[in-house]
C-alpha cells in the first residue's frame, strides 16, 4: 500500500497484487479504463487510485452513478443544461464533463445508460465535444474516463443493449476487480484494517480464533462491502 499509494484497496495475495500491478502500469497513460467486478468489490477505490497515481491527480475526480439518476435527467447531468431549456430550469448549470475537464471523469455503472445517451457518450469520448441542454454551442473538454460496470458488456454487445463501437471506446484497458471469493486469504487482513478504521483511537483488537474461523468460512455475496458491515456489526 506504501509502494502504491492505493489509498484503502487493502490485500497481499496473488490477485490483487495482479491488480495492483495493471494499476500501477495504466494509470500513466491516458487510455480510458473499464473496471469490471461484482457489487462490492471496490471499483470505486481502483478508479480513484488509477487517479491519484495518474498525470491528472491534481485535477478533479468528478463521479457519476449512472443508475442513481432518472433517465429523464442523466442528459442534463452529464452535459449540463441552458436557463428555461426545460421546466425547471432556472438557471445555467454545468454538466460532469464540463466539470471533468483536466481530471477524471468516472462513470460507475455505465452498463445501465440508456441506447439514447450511449449515442451522444460516443461523440463527447471520441471528440471531447458536447453541448449543453437548450445550447446550440459545442463546448470543448479534456478529461481522462473511467468506467465501471458489474454486467458483462461484451454479452450486452451481442444481444444489442451496449454499442459495440462505445465499448471498444471506453475499453483501452481492462481492469477487472476479483470478487472476495477469489481471495480469500485476504479476508482476515481486511477484517483487521476495518477495524483499526472503526476503532482508530485504541489499541488494536485481537481477532478471536473462533471469529477468525466464522469469518473465513461464511460466505460474502457482497464481497468486501459484506465483509466491512459484518465487521462493523462484530
Amino acid at each position: 500500500r506504501d509502494q502504491y499509494a492505493f489509498s484503502n484497496i487493502s490485500g497481499k495475495g496473488q490477485n490483487i497484487r495482479a491488480l495492483f500491478e495493471l494499476i500501477d502500469a495504466v494509470a500513466e497513460s491516458d487510455a480510458n479504463i473499464l473496471i469490471q467486478g461484482e457489487n462490492g468489490t471496490g471499483k470505486e477505490l481502483v478508479a480513484r487510485a488509477i487517479h491519484r497515481n495518474s498525470q491528472r491527480a491534481a485535477g478533479p475526480f468528478i463521479e457519476v452513478n449512472c443508475a442513481a439518476i432518472p433517465t429523464e435527467l442523466i442528459e442534463s447531468e452529464l452535459f449540463g443544461h441552458m436557463k428555461g431549456s426545460f421546466t425547471g430550469a432556472v438557471s445555467d448549470r454545468s454538466g460532469k464533463f464540463e466539470l471533468a475537464d483536466g481530471g477524471t471523469l468516472f462513470l460507475d455503472e455505465i452498463g445501465e445508460l440508456p441506447p439514447t445517451l450511449q449515442a451522444q457518450l460516443l461523440r463527447v469520448v471520441q471528440e471531447h465535444q458536447y453541448k449543453r441542454v437548450g445550447s446550440n454551442t459545442w463546448q470543448h473538454t479534456e478529461f481522462r474516463l473511467v468506467c465501471a460496470t458489474n454486467r458483462d458488456l461484451l454479452a450486452c454487445v451481442a444481444d444489442g443493449r451496449f454499442r459495440s463501437d462505445l465499448y471498444h471506446r471506453i475499453s483501452g484497458w481492462v481492469c477487472r476487480v476479483p470478487p472476495l471469493r477469489e481471495r480469500p486469504e485476504d479476508i482476515l487482513p481486511l477484517a483487521s484494517h476495518f477495524l483499526e478504521q472503526l476503532n482508530p483511537r485504541s489499541e488494536p483488537v485481537a481477532v478471536d480464533r473462533a471469529v477468525q474461523e466464522y469469518l473465513l468460512t461464511r460466505d460474502y455475496p457482497g464481497n468486501v462491502r459484506d465483509l466491512r458491515q459484518l465487521v462493523t456489526r462484530i
